[in-house]
């Protein structure tokens, strides 16, 4: 029973017209039912109910569609949408899921377990000359290959969230 009260008190569920930044450094389970306009930064679970509507670049770990969201969405456990689902935009999931009816309209990325310098700059929006400098001084969690930098996408995620990125 504790337990139960513990998990529903990290639940939030949003039902209202919201806009702005929404950022979690904690995992939560976030569910939306209402608007949604902005960016929002999850760690935990997002469920986007059918009544919603967004638009909005989502980063979150594991994402579960059913409303509407135009925008870029960054999965990085697994983006699930379900049969009502409408996704218009750039997808980056580790997995996908997608149920028969959903509508996706853009392009999809897989995220990959290991990324080149070439793949982290797209995936961090920053220049490749900023990841070439952070790798070659250690600022960034790396390995070297050949003559080929290797980062691993789940060390990136912790270095981000740690907030070390750019220092």
């Amino acid at each position: 029973m504790a337990f139960k009260k513990k998990l529903e008190e990290k639940t939030l569920d949003v039902d209202a017209a919201m806009q702005g930044t929404l950022s979690f450094k904690d995992p939560v389970n976030l569910r939306i039912n209402g608007k949604f306009e902005g960016n929002l930064d999850t760690r935990g679970n997002l469920t986007v109910g059918p009544t919603a509507i967004i638009n909005a670049d989502i980063i979150g770990d594991n994402i579960i569609i059913g409303g509407k969201i135009k925008g870029k969405i960054t999965a990085r456990e697994r983006l699930t949408l379900l049969p009502q689902a409408v996704v218009e935009g750039h997808i980056y999931p580790a997995k996908l899921n997608i149920a028969e009816g959903a509508i996706l309209e853009g392009q999809c990325t897989m995220l990959h377990d290991f990324l080149n310098s070439e793949q982290l700059a797209k995936y961090l929006e920053v220049e490749l000359s900023s990841i070439t400098e952070w790798a070659n001084s250690g600022k960034v969690p790396a390995n070297k290959e050949n003559d080929d930098w290797k980062f691993e996408r789940k060390a990136i995620d912790s270095w981000v969230a740690a907030g070390k990125i750019g220092k």
